[in-house]
């Protein structure tokens, strides 16, 4: 068979039988000998025939009731209704439904060509077949899964209610019922499964996994399982595509079935057992990486014997609040390969917020998977994930996510309702929203005493909270407090060196107050982080202008006091 993109294979025996046959019987067959052909003689001949026969029948004598188009004039497109219609035509055939017929068994052929040769094509190129009427049903849902594809695949056919000019008469029989359609024959699903089995799916998987298409390579291992479920192989693959996308517990899972299914499959146990190291487990890591067999290596279980020890250091250090001893070996988890457990994160991220390194916690936590709160309770100790979801909860709270601050609280809670930290955490981002709720509708109304007042209260609850900090200075910007403005930047900038919104303000305030030293500083750091804003680029420059200004001024008074 060839696999040539430009030319357009056959497909397999049936097919080709099907569709000659099929298009025979349209041009062989005149429309006399089937209007006057008796329901039971249909009947008959579908009895008698195989499944792709009664199908051509069926459609060939429901298409034959509608007259043919004018041999005078090709392109007249109206059909011409016979005056004297025989006495032994049915009457229950409407024009509607005839012309429905047509459409369906043209559609039948023309999806069956593109079903093999989109498919054929995908095995040159490497791509996914698109998804259609025809072979969707065979499959799957391989076809257009990529985001932003801008072909997408065809709605199925489907029968629409007849406009109030076709309405059946009332004494009318009713129409005749459509066939059936094409996907649900067994011998052209057969057909078309034969292409694509269990092997070729992984095969095509496994492709797209090695291109970083893992949500591709995904879809075709779970058609290979649908296919073949007792595979091993196929699992363990799908493990691997889980892990490209995040989603661990659920790679672990596929893992277990396929150590199940296969106990002396090393790859799987291999497999296995890294899982359970990133996620903190050393100790599973460990048995699973001693059953890995060939796949086995030494290495791997001095490390898995180090992220326990460590694990073991940190958990020590934090019952003693020695934060600084909880973040080497808290970072000497994580890079020794138990980058995703919550186990470890969390104590990590809560050093950093006790040393006040604000930016840092958050960036601790950027790009870590967020697990199902079910699945995490089933895996994890639930004490363990309940710490791990308040310490997140408290990251979104000092970086201004109140609303997150309070959901991730509640998941906390309901991970470990015994846990009177997680309540005393919830409690707070609670009164730290609503403060900061209340400061920002009372700035908008231009009362900037009271929404001074509001913030603070929020920063009564929580004193180095940054966003409450900058949006205090703000109030006191406006009433002219400009020196408070800037102390409450600066104590933001303490915690959130990145926070450009704080160093913006900073820098207008101190311009404000002819600080134009402290002001230019500020107005280079924002510069360098964003390069195109206009504005700030030239805030800057009139910054330098007056600073330079200053200078030469203060020169000029130096000369005059020697000159004294």
């Amino acid at each position: 068979m060839s696999t040539e993109p430009e030319k357009k294979p056959s497909g397999c025996g049936v097919l080709i039988m099907y569709t000659g046959l099929f298009r025979r019987t349209r041009r062989s067959t005149s429309s006399s000998a089937l209007s006057t052909q008796t329901p039971s003689e249909n009947s008959k001949r579908h009895r008698s025939g195989s499944d792709e026969s009664s199908l051509i029948v069926t459609a060939t004598t429901t298409s034959a009731t509608v007259a043919k188009p004018n041999a005078h004039h090709p392109h007249h497109h109206h059909p011409i209704v016979p005056a004297a219609p025989p006495a032994r035509k049915p009457a229950h055939a409407p024009p509607a439904h005839a012309a429905h017929m047509m459409r369906m068994e043209s559609a039948i052929t023309r999806e069956l060509d593109h079903a093999i040769y989109d498919h054929q094509r995908s095995k040159a190129s490497g791509s996914l077949v698109r998804a259609s009427s025809s072979n969707f049903n065979v499959f799957g849902h391989l076809g257009n899964i990529r985001a932003g594809n801008s072909n997408p695949a065809p709605p199925p056919m489907t029968t629409t209610a007849r406009e109030p000019s076709e309405a059946r008469k009332p004494n009318a029989s009713p129409p005749p019922p459509p066939p059936p359609p094409p996907t649900k024959d067994p011998v052209l699903c057969r057909a078309l499964s034969r292409r694509l089995d269990p092997e070729e799916l992984k095969t095509m998987g496994n492709e797209e996994y090695k291109k970083g298409r893992f949500a591709e390579a995904l879809a075709l291992y779970d058609r290979a399982i649908s296919l073949d479920p007792d595979r091993a192989s196929y699992r363990s693959n799908k493990a691997a595509a889980l892990t490209g996308l995040g989603r661990l517990l659920e790679a672990v899972e596929e893992c277990q079935e396929a150590v199940r299914i296969e106990p002396s499959y090393g790859r799987a146990h291999h497999r296995l057992a890294t899982l359970y190291l990133r996620l903190g487990e050393a100790e599973k890591a460990i048995k699973h990486f001693k059953m890995a067999g060939d796949e086995a290596d030494p290495n791997d279980v001095m490390r898995a014997q180090a992220v326990q020890s460590h694990i073991n250091r940190c958990r020590e250090a934090r019952r003693l609040r020695e934060w600084h001893t909880v973040l080497k070996e808290a970072e000497s988890a994580i890079s020794t390969g138990s980058d995703s457990a919550p186990q470890v994160l969390a104590p990590q991220t809560e050093a950093l917020l006790k040393l006040q390194r604000h930016q840092d916690a958050e960036a601790a936590l950027m790009g870590t998977p967020v697990f199902d709160l079910e699945a995490s309770m089933r895996f994890f100790e639930p004490a363990s994930y309940a710490h791990f979801l308040m310490i997140r909860a408290q990251v979104d709270m000092v970086a201004g996510r109140f609303d997150e601050a309070v959901a991730g609280a509640q998941r906390a809670g309901r991970a470990d309702p015994n846990n009177r930290d997680a309540g005393a955490v919830l409690r707070l981002a609670r009164a730290v929203a609503a403060a900061r709720a209340s400061g920002n509708e009372l700035f908008k109304a231009g009362k900037f005493g009271e929404a001074c007042a509001a913030y603070g209260e929020g920063l009564q609850q929580e004193p180095v909270n940054a966003v409450l900090l900058c949006n205090r200075a703000a109030c006191y910007s406006k009433l002219g407090q400009h020196k408070r403005a800037v102390e409450d930047c600066t104590a933001a900038l303490n915690v959130r060196p990145a926070y450009a919104k704080a160093r913006l303000r900073r820098a207008d305030c101190n311009a404000k107050m002819k600080r134009w030293e402290a002001a230019v500083q500020d107005y280079e750091a924002l510069v360098k982080a964003a390069p195109g804003d206009e504005e700030v680029a030239r805030s800057l420059g009139e910054a330098r202008a007056q600073l330079k200004k200053q200078r030469q001024y203060d020169q000029v008074d130096d000369d005059d006091d020697e000159d004294a």
